[in-house]
């Protein structure tokens, strides 16, 4: 089990930086950015994710903190296990949760996704979102989190598709950019077309019981508060950090990100929408013996 007495944990340093395509990166930025999408999204894609008061779970990939602070409100009494490779997400996300109730439960470690430091069959539930699309090996890491699931217990996982945004007015800039974001993702080492196959993914590693919902965020101008959050402070930060990436491999011109940028931002004023489809999965570890049944 968890060592309780233990704040901070770190798995053998070699192991860190492995297979990771994350091209945010862990700027000031970025840290803001997450947390207004984790804020944007509780209310649709997070609806629902709860857990029973003592039970331990484990938040693969916690980030900032973002969704942390969403697991402890909507599911009080739980033991939570973040981990993150990264130690300043996790400073910046143990700062996040310092004043939520239930922080003084939450255990942080420093680790990489492919080599928990985890016994087997440690964690009643485990909660993974956002993290698979940046892995070059997500089957390794659906590996590792079934390992450490308990017979009988849970996982969630939380995906975006970013080739499902619609938006209008339409813009081919805009389009063009987000295209050349999942393209750098793929050189990167990671899918941004991952949430796609998570059904068959999660059945090659053995989960059984799998269901996955779309989760579709909508804004538009009866909606100003998640038009303002979710697409000024989240999605399109997302997509202007990759510019000087994108130039400087000779994908798109100053003047395209220029007018994409200016369009996406467009789509949040009155006239405009905008929406993205992320995708749900829920499944469960089968109990030794019995067979899988997707």
């Amino acid at each position: 089990m968890v060592d309780e007495g233990v704040q901070v944990l770190r798995a053998p340093q070699q192991r860190m930086g492995h297979g990771t395509g994350y091209v945010h990166g862990y700027s000031p930025e970025e840290t803001s950015r997450l947390t207004s999408q984790a804020d944007a999204l509780a209310h649709t894609v997070h609806a629902g994710t709860a857990y029973p008061a003592g039970s331990l779970v484990l938040e693969a990939g916690c980030g900032s903190g973002g969704q942390s602070v969403h697991l402890l409100r909507t599911s009080p009494g739980v033991r939570l296990v973040a981990v993150d490779r990264s130690a300043r997400s996790l400073a910046s996300a143990r700062s996040r949760v310092r004043d939520e109730p239930g922080a003084e439960e939450v255990h942080w470690c420093q680790a990489d996704l492919v080599a928990l430091p985890f016994p087997d069959d440690t964690f009643d539930h485990v909660f993974v979102s956002f993290v698979l699309e940046h892995q070059s090996d997500p089957q390794v890491i659906l590996a590792q989190l079934r390992r450490v699931l308990r017979p009988g217990g849970s996982l969630t996982v939380v995906e975006g598709d970013n080739d499902s945004v619609g938006l209008h007015p339409d813009s081919p800039d805009t389009r063009s950019l987000i295209g050349q974001l999942i393209l750098l993702q793929g050189l990167a080492g990671g899918n941004g077309l991952f949430a796609r196959q998570l059904q068959p993914a999660l059945a090659e590693a053995g989960f059984t019981r799998i269901q996955v919902e779309p989760r579709t965020v909508y804004a538009d101008g009866t909606r100003p508060d998640l038009a303002r959050h979710f697409i000024l402070d989240s999605y399109l930060p997302m997509v202007a950090a990759v510019r000087g990436e994108a130039l400087a491999a000779g994908l798109g011109t100053p003047q395209q990100w220029d007018q994409g940028l200016a369009d996406l931002r467009a789509t949040a004023r009155d006239g405009g929408t905008f929406y993205l489809t992320f995708f749900k999965a829920h499944a469960v570890k089968p109990a030794a013996g019995l067979p899988r049944q997707t």
